[in-house]
């Protein structure tokens, strides 16, 4: 009874698969809302729903379609316990998605493209801004790699205009930010910080 979310930019993030029997397969969005998202997130150790996708928005699925009319209050422990129908008439255009409050990703606002400009992170929910406190070239390569914009050129800083602060700490190369150490909404690292911005060597295709 594993389950997973496929698709996405992280492991919070995705279409949601479950497995039978050692066959993965999808659930339909028919009916399909928060309170389902939120067991989904909490099962995978991922907070809470802040997105209840239907329409097959994390592309779609393939194998059977486990589940449909799926009716949970939100507390449940896990999908299985939620009353639903297992027949069904859906296909896979109507693929089940969510997106939890521990995803992370990232986007450049204010540059010349998307490769270049202030640091955005969307996270539980909101879009926030990174303190540039401990922003040094290893998290602003980091950031660029992943955006599929090659490596850093700059660092200009800008100021913080969004809800939101994020500090991040890469003691290495990582894949994402989302691997380095990471704080949301302390004042302390932030204190007297500018928000953090770069300039990469790539350009948005």
């Amino acid at each position: 009874r594993a389950l997973r979310l496929a698709g996405g930019r992280s492991r919070c993030e995705g279409r949601v698969e479950l497995e039978q029997e050692g066959t993965w397969g999808t659930v339909c969005d028919d009916g399909w809302d928060i309170p389902d998202a939120d067991v989904v997130c909490r099962q995978l150790q991922c907070g809470h729903a802040v997105r209840a996708h239907g329409n097959a928005a994390f592309g779609r699925g393939h194998g059977p379609i486990f589940r449909d009319e799926v009716g949970c209050e939100g507390h449940e422990r896990d999908l299985w316990e939620c009353p639903a129908a297992l027949e069904h008439d859906c296909s896979h255009k109507e693929d089940a998605g969510v997106v939890c409050s521990e995803h992370q990703e990232w986007r450049l606002s204010g540059g010349r493209d998307g490769c270049a400009g202030r640091v955005e992170v969307f996270f539980r929910g909101i879009w926030s801004t990174v303190c540039n406190s401990t922003w040094y070239d290893m998290e602003a390569t980091v950031l660029c790699r992943t955006l599929g914009c090659g490596d850093m050129l700059q660092r200009p800083a800008f100021r913080h205009t969004l809800p939101g602060k994020m500090t991040y700490l890469c003691g290495s190369l990582q894949p994402s930010l989302a691997q380095c150490l990471w704080i949301f909404n302390k004042s302390a690292p932030c204190y007297q910080s500018w928000a953090a911005g770069v300039i990469c060597n790539g350009t948005s295709s």
